[in-house]
């Protein structure tokens, strides 16, 4: 890359000279990924108008019991597969099934069964993809480039959310819906040489430090060991790994109220313009969080640590639901949303992604997980539950509900800074002890 190129790589992103070519990649590989997601997902949703709300609500429950046993499956062969075979095998494994899926549309007959199937499994990839990505990024990067760098890969999420649904809303109808889950089967192998292209090159920076041949082998290909139910040990056993998972269980609460809350405000109007409105916001998430992301991000990281950067949108969240509630209306929810989603995207997301640079590979593996997917699906169901619960049972109006919103967005930041703050202390007693002079 010329020169001039690479100072401007330096300058706009933080990336030194040694990351450019790894950093791109992570970049891309993150695009084609979530591309292919959003390929996937317009299916999915179609596929939803044709089941009641019984239905559906079924289908919600199977899903977060079968992401639960797949978490476990997954826990097993992580503890038997090294990390260089891991990673790229999900991949395949995915695009496998997505092919199968494909087939078994053009040779069964039965389509309401293989639907409710597809929608379960597209459901499950919808967060495992994501989260062994980031898995993958927080064992390759180190604390220090994770702050530089996971803001750019957030940017490059992005991106790809916005691109993918640009293949079925133009090519849909002429190559018809079940041919997508061909190219997104077709997207996902084309990461595997990715990954293994960011493999090679960290056993080369591995080789290139070694003093002799008898050092251990670098941590990707050794087998991470132990049991399959570890993960979900791992996590009852550790106050940091369970303050990680309430920060997402709070997220999810965030999540669904605010959902719920533009649900109830827009039933007032037709479904044009609801759909309109969600179209704006989706508009101007994904240009707020690319923006925010490649430009902000690791400037915030790095500049203010990660207590601000993880605390930053939760923060935000109290202010804004305690506007809601004095004055309940269309446009606070709005920019609530937006400000929720772009954040997430931007900073939320990637700064969450930093704590996992401090921990083991088993940990990394194995029981983000259970946090990303178990976690996640089970805080949907509590969320939605506790929202029926306070305006279906207790009978609290929008503003009501918007303080006890506003409550729980204060504990989230409370439990930000937490999390920012055991970060940075662990990696400031990891410096200390690698600066200290080794016995003789």
């Amino acid at each position: 890359m010329p020169a001039y190129l690479q100072r401007t790589f330096s300058k706009l992103f933080k990336i030194e000279r040694d990351e450019i070519a790894s950093a791109l990649l992570s970049f891309l590989f993150v695009f084609i990924l979530m591309a292919s997601y959003y390929v996937l997902r317009p299916v999915r949703d179609a596929m939803a108008s044709d089941w009641s709300d019984v239905e559906l609500s079924w289908l919600w429950t199977l899903n977060f019991f079968i992401s639960g046993g797949a978490v476990l499956v997954y826990g097993w062969i992580a503890s038997r597969v090294s990390l260089n075979r891991l990673v790229p095998g999900v991949y395949l494994f995915f695009a496998v099934s997505f092919g199968l899926f494909y087939i078994a549309t053009q040779s069964l007959d039965n389509h309401q069964l293989i639907d409710k199937s597809f929608y379960i499994w597209v459901s499950f990839f919808a967060l495992f993809h994501v989260s062994v990505f980031w898995s993958f990024m927080s064992d390759l990067y180190s604390s220090a480039q994770s702050k530089r760098l996971f803001g750019l890969f957030g940017a490059g999420a992005s991106i790809g959310a916005v691109s993918g649904p640009l293949i079925p809303v133009f090519l849909g109808t002429q190559i018809g819906v079940y041919n997508l889950l061909l190219i997104a089967a077709l997207m996902l192998l084309l990461i595997i040489p990715i990954i293994f292209f960011l493999e090679r090159q960290r056993q080369t920076a591995a080789n290139r430090t070694q003093a002799n041949t008898g050092n251990p082998a670098p941590k990707s290909l050794q087998v991470i060991g132990g049991d399959f139910f570890d993960g979900f040990v791992d996590l009852l056993c550790h106050r940091f790994l369970l303050a990680i998972a309430l920060f997402l269980l709070l997220y999810t609460m965030m999540s669904s109220f605010v959902y719920f809350e533009l649900k109830n405000v827009m039933a007032e109007y037709d479904r044009a313009t609801r759909a309109q409105y969600w179209g704006m916001m989706d508009l101007a998430v994904n240009s707020l969080s690319i923006l925010t992301a490649v430009f902000v991000t690791n400037r915030l990281a790095t500049r203010c640590g990660l207590a601000v950067t993880l605390a930053l949108v939760p923060l935000l969240l109290v202010g804004g639901w305690l506007a809601v509630a004095i004055a309940p209306g269309l446009l606070l929810l709005i920019g609530l949303q937006i400000v929720r989603r772009a954040g997430n995207y931007a900073i939320t997301r990637p700064g969450r992604e930093m704590l996992f640079t401090s921990v083991t590979p088993g940990t990394r593996f194995k029981t983000k997980p259970v946090i990303d997917i178990v976690v996640y699906r089970g805080g949907d169901v509590l969320a939605g539950w506790t929202y029926t619960g306070l305006a279906q049972g207790i009978g609290l109006g929008l503003g009501a509900i918007a303080m006890v919103a506003a409550v729980f967005a204060l504990i989230w930041t409370l439990v930000a800074i937490f999390l920012g703050v055991s970060y940075e202390n662990h990696q400031n007693r990891a410096q200390d002890a690698a600066a200290q002079p080794s016995e003789t």
